[in-house]
């Protein structure tokens, strides 16, 4: 008779504790690891399920809580506002990131969402001014994991972009990670740390990087689609790490590359406290703004993340045991289908110009006001900002209203005005609300128009940044013993990510939170049979 090994016995045991004991309190489960894939339209899960193997997409649609009807209730679908809405557990009203940039009157210029002038780059030679989370308004589900557990709990983030790093790390993570566009080693803030730790030098001093240049990109039939052959970049000069490698799944294998690092140098899953991780993948968005969410790269790069993501979870599992671990997988946006495509499909879609529109309204503005000049300062279709010294005597909301009817002229459907929303000025409907949801005292003047579907403000490729499904589609899934396995068809939102998984660690939500616990993906606790004698069975 031949007895269990001790890690099955392990395991059984695990399998075994109700859902209710598990609590960040007792360090239950030991890491949570959320998967965060850019411009990941939730429709990608169920057009490449059946090429998808066993490991990777399938832990979550086969054997985890998958919700189907997944959608952003808001209208500025960018990769900034994403991150921060998934993590905080609000939407923009509530954590203050309405964009990937905004216009700073003070600084008369653009700024990033997570450019901070106190702090510098740590990891290259630069003077360009580091990154921070200061500009959030809430904290994030890192940051009520760090305050139950007195500060002990680990929480980390990483992407190829800063904006997806920072945000989800909250204002508390111990750390931040993304690469330096040109070189693609990987840099933080000061911030976080005055230099990178021993296990980030040696990563980079043994250009992990460079091994990825030069490469084929190609199908499962052998097909090329696409190339790390150093090239120009649009600025006629060599182009980047991020510009060349970042639009192949190369970039995936990269990151995924630095992640295992971080989980075996960090000890996170290893220490007596719950620890979190967040992954966020860049690549799909590099890609799918140059060739469309209906293209053979993108159909490949779903396929090769499956493969990917199935090599992550197995390290996982050796690293930690997947009974030690709970998974999430959602998206920061989705994006719109390429407009040469959809044209063909007789959509009335366009590729159109910000630059040209900006004059268009500069010019309409000019006429009404008798005076020449630069009213309308940036344009991030289909949202834009004002210069409000231009405007002279006239009052804001007046200034943003005028400029609303403008828009109304060069074709946009509706616009919401800062000042509007600044008082609540929205219809009661689902329109309204998701630009109620957008609100944000940042960026001076502005004004919200409300775009013509699949018209994107760009004269190549496509975008996102739509109140419509095509951007606000996402993927939402968790696995581990906490969850009940299923097809879950009822309305969710990625609001519901962080206040679901604080629920479940027995900690608050973030402060500005408004999501709802999922519970049914949750696993009903077993609970002892009590005896007619009150004894527990």
């Amino acid at each position: 008779m031949r007895f269990p090994r001790p890690w099955l016995v392990a395991f059984v045991l695990l399998a075994c504790i109700p859902a209710a004991w598990a609590s960040a309190y007792n360090a239950r489960p030991k890491l949570i690891v959320v998967i965060v894939i850019d411009q990941f339209r939730a429709d990608y899960l169920e057009r490449y399920r059946d090429q998808f193997g066993n490991g990777g997409f399938r832990l979550f649609l086969d054997h985890g809580a998958y919700f189907t009807d997944c959608n952003y209730d808001y209208a500025n679908t960018r990769t900034a506002p994403g991150h921060a809405t998934l993590f905080s557990g609000s939407y923009t009203s509530g954590h203050g990131i309405i964009a990937n940039e905004w216009w700073d009157p003070a600084k008369k210029k653009r700024v990033t969402s997570v450019e901070d002038d106190a702090t510098r780059l740590v990891g290259i030679a630069s003077t360009a001014p580091g990154s921070s989370p200061h500009n959030l308004m809430s904290d994030t589900l890192g940051d009520e994991l760090k305050l139950a557990t007195g500060g002990k709990a680990r929480v980390f983030a990483i992407s190829l972009k800063d904006r997806a790093a920072v945000l989800p790390a909250g204002f508390s993570g111990n750390g931040a990670y993304w690469i330096d566009g040109k070189s693609g080693v990987w840099i933080t803030s000061t911030y976080y740390r005055p230099e990178l730790p021993e296990w980030v030098r040696n990563f980079n001093g043994n250009h992990r990087a460079e091994k990825y240049w030069n490469r084929e990109w190609k199908n499962s039939d052998g097909e090329v689609l696409g190339s790390t052959a150093p090239r120009k970049g649009k600025d006629g000069n060599a182009a980047g790490f991020y510009e060349v490698i970042g639009a192949t799944p190369y970039a995936n294998d990269y990151q995924f590359e630095f992640a295992r690092e971080l989980v075996i140098y960090e000890k996170l899953g290893a220490g007596p406290n719950t620890d979190l991780l967040s992954i966020s993948l860049s690549a799909n968005d590099i890609v799918g703004h140059q060739l469309g969410p209906d293209s053979p790269q993108i159909r490949d790069m779903a396929i090769e993340l499956d493969r990917q993501l199935g090599e992550f979870f197995s390290f996982l599992g050796h690293q930690v045991g997947l009974a030690n671990v709970w998974m999430a997988l959602s998206a920061d946006h989705g994006t719109a289908p390429l407009p040469e495509f959809a044209k063909t499909l007789h959509f009335p879609a366009a590729n159109l110009s910000g630059e040209e529109m900006r004059k268009q309204l500069n010019s309409l503005l000019s006429k009404k006001y008798g005076k020449a000049a630069d009213y309308v300062l940036d344009m991030d279709y289909p949202m834009l900002w004002l210069n409000d010294e231009a405007f002279a005597v006239h009052k804001e909301a007046d200034s943003e209203a005028d400029t609303g009817e403008a828009m109304r002229q060069i074709g946009f459907q509706g616009y919401f005005t800062k000042s509007q929303l600044a008082r609540g000025e929205t219809p009661q409907s689902e329109m309204g609300r998701r630009y109620a949801h957008s609100y944000s005292a940042y960026g001076g003047w502005y004004v919200m128009g409300i775009p013509a579907p699949f018209r994107v403000g760009t004269l190549s490729g496509t975008d996102h940044a739509s109140p419509f499904a095509y951007d606000t589609h996402v993927p939402l899934a968790f696995y581990g013993l906490a969850f009940q396995p299923g097809t879950y068809r009822t309305h969710s939102e990625p609001v519901d990510l962080a206040v679901t998984l604080a629920s479940l660690l027995g900690i608050n939500a973030p402060t500005h939170a408004t999501g709802r616990v999922l519970i049914e993906g949750i696993q009903t606790p077993r609970r002892p049979a009590i005896t007619a004698a009150g004894e527990k069975q």
